[in-house]
């Protein structure tokens, strides 16, 4: 399975109004279809990379027009990729840390309910493709999971197409393994919600020692066995599958070495605890 992490947000696809550019998410899907990977389309409404003419030009629009223009961006790329994506991270990161709403264009303009009509609309578009709310520190018990476990519930009380929770995982040696996960992931699975772990990494301080790769061996460890072992937990993803191509460094400076392989495309410690967590809890296949 692969996931873009830039050809499939809004900036790229239309850099300027009218004008859809799918060359690079078209390339993407005809790799993964030529290696027969699943595709999980990310992300249709962010508050991050939008085109740099949308922001002017919602100045101009009244709430339904904007509305308006959200609808006609989701079904043209889920359109695009009818059948060809299976699942599609619909929404991401509209919660802040203390579980209060982001206040991105979407909220400010549209409301809360800016959630439920992209869901709708996406499903429309496709009705077959899984569709996610996507965040992240959403890992453990806390606020900001919380306010997203309450909003999941009240989307599925009101019938608005929603399949899954993406957890992204983005995780960093000097905080805590987030003790609470396999209860937080079984909340959500007990609604009826698929979950998955979307975007894994666990960043350490540079230069990486032996001791900082075997914590990150551990905490990747921890999360694939919280993955195996619950049953709804759908998909394992890691953001970067090497070093050399992490988005880490970029933005947390002095930190890196966040994925299972090094720079060299060689596996590290972390490679093995995965396949192990993955051995351990995969399912007893059934004649």
């Amino acid at each position: 399975m692969v996931t873009p992490e830039n050809s499939m947000k809004w900036q790229p696809l239309e850099p300027q109004p009218g004008q859809l550019d799918f060359r690079a998410a078209d390339a993407l899907v005809a790799f993964a279809q030529a290696h027969d990977q699943r595709i999980r389309g990310h992300t249709l409404v962010w508050h991050n990379q939008l085109p740099p003419w949308l922001v002017p030009t919602s100045a101009t629009l009244d709430d339904a027009a904007l509305a308006a223009l959200l609808q006609q961006h989701i079904a043209a790329e889920v359109g695009h990729f009818r059948g060809a994506v299976y699942a599609w991270d619909v929404v991401n990161e509209p919660f802040n840390d203390d579980g209060s709403w982001r206040p991105s264009l979407w909220y400010t303009r549209l409301g809360r309910d800016y959630v439920a009509q992209a869901l709708s609309w996406a499903h429309a578009a496709d009705p077959d493709a899984k569709l996610y709310i996507n965040d992240y520190n959403i890992e453990a018990l806390g606020p900001k999971s919380d306010a997203l476990y309450a909003l999941v519930a009240e989307l599925q009380a009101r019938g608005v197409p929603l399949d899954g929770v993406g957890v992204q995982a983005h995780l960093a040696s000097q905080y805590p393994f987030p003790a609470t996960l396999e209860a937080n992931l079984q909340r959500f699975a007990d609604l009826g919600l698929d979950v998955a772990i979307t975007e894994a990494d666990v960043r350490l301080p540079l230069p990486a020692d032996a001791a900082a790769l075997a914590q990150q061996a551990a905490y990747f460890g921890r999360l694939g066995r919280a993955c195996a072992s619950q049953p709804r937990c759908v998909s394992f993803s890691v953001w970067g599958f090497t070093d050399a191509h992490s988005w880490v460094p970029g933005t947390f400076a002095g930190q890196g070495a966040a994925t299972p392989f090094d720079a060299s495309l060689q596996p590290k410690p972390a490679y093995a605890a995965l396949q192990a967590a993955f051995a351990a809890g995969a399912p007893v296949q059934t004649p």
